[in-house]
């Protein structure tokens, strides 16, 4: 339909596997499931459920009459007892039992939790094939020295390779992060209408085993070793926060790493890819803008403000449970999710195809080097006989009528051929480029690279390796 809006997360960027999870048919096919493991846990407990009321529940698991659903949530204003209402209608003999003993937030929160947990698995998925592209980038470039930047203004020298770990990091702390959350994800399970789990004591008669076993049974049919211990009628939402805060994390990383991209496209250093039929502007055909960095920066700036939704939410609950949560969660917690994979999408065909220019590298690195190699030149003219001082005061007289050919006349640094002039150092141009070896400069960083790698990128790797994505497509 092209006459009502739809999210762009959903028509431009996310990924297909993303966008089911969080689907209305995932949603209510989940829904069911957690009927059936209710129906056959209390079953199994003893409760008067049969055999043929479960198997009927099994057979239109997956065949949901969404318009019977729709037709009767016009009229009583309730999305779960609409689908309790359309699955009795498919269901005539299990009718009498689904949802028994159940609130609004057994299948609403349970199925929150699933799909959050899903969603996350797929995110991390994604991370650690990111991680992967950037490992092996590191390692070609760990060796090709690259000029450094702080405050963007011409530092020491580093490496191509090494700049890479730095991203890596980040993207490696979020792994962590993203373990944690999920080992804080527990379901809900059968907690009722304000946690007391009251009506299943009446339906098992006071028996308290029966009514602990039932969340147990519930938690495994669903694939989760545990639910939480205590609840109000919804499970804490500070879960959500927590999930959030992970994908508000894996955004600030992404930005830093485009940022660094978009820099760099600038410096014409790296670019990120660019494909032979693509436009970079629709005025200035010469332009090669990079539009997926700039991307990822847009999408990851939604995110970090809307983690800020379950924060408010968290903090905003009264007591057991109050409605103002469920309007914000339907909207902020998918969408973060969608955009976050959309982000690790476009960073994964970003760090598969990055494009490097060692030649200009080399150029701007060696521009500056002269400024950098003066204390090592400075140290040999020492050894040759030369007095510190008055070699410093030499040093910082022709670095300042170097810079000065260089911003005021838009002239090569030609600091060196200065120096070799002065008598005082006691050195021939040839030995004073022969100072000027980038490789000398870069301290450990080629072998920083080879340790992080190999100690703490590669194991992770190792033991993910069956999972790995080796590409993303996009689809705009």
């Amino acid at each position: 339909m092209k006459d009502v809006y739809e999210s762009p997360l959903n028509s431009r960027y996310s990924s297909k596997e993303m966008k089911y999870i969080f689907s209305p048919d995932k949603k209510f096919k989940t829904w069911r499931k957690l009927w059936i493991a209710l129906a056959e846990s209390e079953k199994e407990l003893g409760l008067n459920i049969t055999d043929e009321q479960i198997e009927e529940l099994k057979a239109h698991a997956d065949d949901i009459n969404y318009e019977v659903a729709r037709e009767r949530e016009k009229i009583v204003r309730h999305d779960v007892m609409s689908h309790v209402y359309a699955y009795g209608r498919q269901c005539p003999k299990a009718e009498g039992i689904i949802h028994l003993g159940a609130t609004s937030c057994y299948v609403g929160d349970n199925t929150d939790v699933i799909l959050m947990t899903e969603a996350m698995q797929l995110i991390r998925k994604q991370l650690v094939s990111v991680i992967n592209k950037l490992a092996k980038f590191a390692m070609e470039y760990k060796d090709m020295p690259t000029l450094g930047f702080t405050h963007f203004q011409a530092a020491q020298t580093t490496t191509v390779g090494k700049r890479a770990t730095l991203w890596i990091q980040d993207l490696m702390m979020d792994v962590e992060a993203v373990d944690f959350a999920l080992s804080q994800a527990k379901l809900l399970g059968s907690k009722g209408t304000t946690g007391t789990q009251a009506s299943f004591m009446e339906l098992f008669d006071n028996d308290t085993e029966k009514v602990k076993k039932l969340e147990k049974l519930i938690a495994e049919k669903m694939g989760f070793n545990s639910v939480f211990a205590v609840s109000g009628q919804t499970y804490t939402r500070k879960l959500d926060s927590i999930f959030l805060n992970v994908l508000s994390g894996i955004a600030q990383s992404a930005t830093k790493f485009s940022n660094d991209i978009r820099l760099l496209q600038h410096l014409k250093e790296i670019e990120e890819p660019f494909e032979p039929n693509q436009i970079g502007s629709s005025a200035m055909a010469y332009k090669r803008n990079p539009m997926r960095s700039e991307r990822i920066c847009s999408l990851a700036r939604y995110i970090m403000v809307d983690a800020l939704n379950p924060a408010f939410t968290t903090a905003g609950q009264w007591f057991e449970r109050t409605l103002d949560d469920s309007a914000n969660k339907r909207i902020s917690v998918p969408e973060a999710f969608l955009a976050c994979d959309a982000i690790l999408s476009i960073y994964l065909n970003v760090a598969s195809g990055l494009v490097v220019y060692p030649k200009v590298i080399e150029k701007r690195l060696m521009s500056e080097l002269p400024f950098m190699a003066t204390e090592n030149i400075m140290m040999d003219a020492v050894k040759r006989g030369g007095n510190r001082q008055e070699l410093h005061e030499k040093i910082r007289e022709l670095s300042w009528q170097a810079a000065a050919v260089v911003k005021q006349e838009g002239g090569e640094n030609d600091l060196i051929e200065r120096i070799a002039k002065e008598p005082m150092f006691s050195m021939s141009l040839d030995e004073l480029k022969a100072v000027l070896d980038p490789k000398k400069y870069v301290g450990r960083a080629p072998q920083q690279v080879e340790e992080y790698i190999n100690d703490y990128v590669k194991p992770l790797l190792e033991e993910n390796k069956d999972v790995l994505i080796d590409n993303a497509q996009l689809s705009v």
